[in-house]
């Protein structure tokens, strides 16, 4: 009997069986782990906001970014449990999520109320787009489940897009 590596070992530890290909398993866990950045990033965006909201609207705008964070939040679990139940590896650290978001950060001392919801409107736009890419990536794959999840996360996503742009829609 051959003696594995301690690397092997730790590799075939997390190797949930799956019906889905190697390259597509590859390829998915690569893609959702990418957009699971993505919605981290979003997520404290959306609170970094949350937090320093002012002006005339506060406690509305406040709210609503109070709301959007949380459905966004959920999102998180379920994304990386769908990595690893098909045998991916997903997100380990803060650091990671910086090196592969695509939705940027802003650390401005101070951005105005609306300027706040246009940016939260159009990064979940961004958003949403990225999440019907990998929408064709799963359904290609026949990964059913992961394509189900995504087009209720597309659904949630559009709701905040139209949420912040009715928002912002002046008289």
């Amino acid at each position: 009997m051959s003696k594995r590596s301690a690397t092997e070992i730790r590799q075939s530890a997390l190797k949930t069986p799956t019906s889905l290909s190697s390259n597509a398993v590859k390829d998915i866990s690569a893609a959702m782990t990418t957009a699971l950045a993505d919605v981290f990033a979003l997520y404290l965006k959306t609170k970094n906001f949350h937090w320093h909201m002012s002006g005339p609207h506060f406690r509305d705008y406040h709210l609503l970014l109070d709301e959007q964070s949380e459905q966004i939040f959920a999102m998180t679990d379920d994304m990386a449990e769908r990595v690893r139940k098909i045998g991916g590896t997903t997100l380990r650290s803060i650091g990671q999520i910086s090196r592969q978001q695509r939705i940027l950060d802003n650390d401005a001392d101070f951005v105005a109320p609306d300027d706040m919801l246009a940016e939260l409107r159009d990064d979940n736009k961004q958003l949403v787009d990225s999440l019907r890419e990998l929408h064709d990536l799963t359904d290609e794959a026949g990964d059913v489940a992961t394509t189900s999840l995504i087009e209720n996360w597309i659904d949630e996503g559009e709701r905040r897009v139209w949420f912040l742009f009715e928002t912002l829609r002046k008289g």
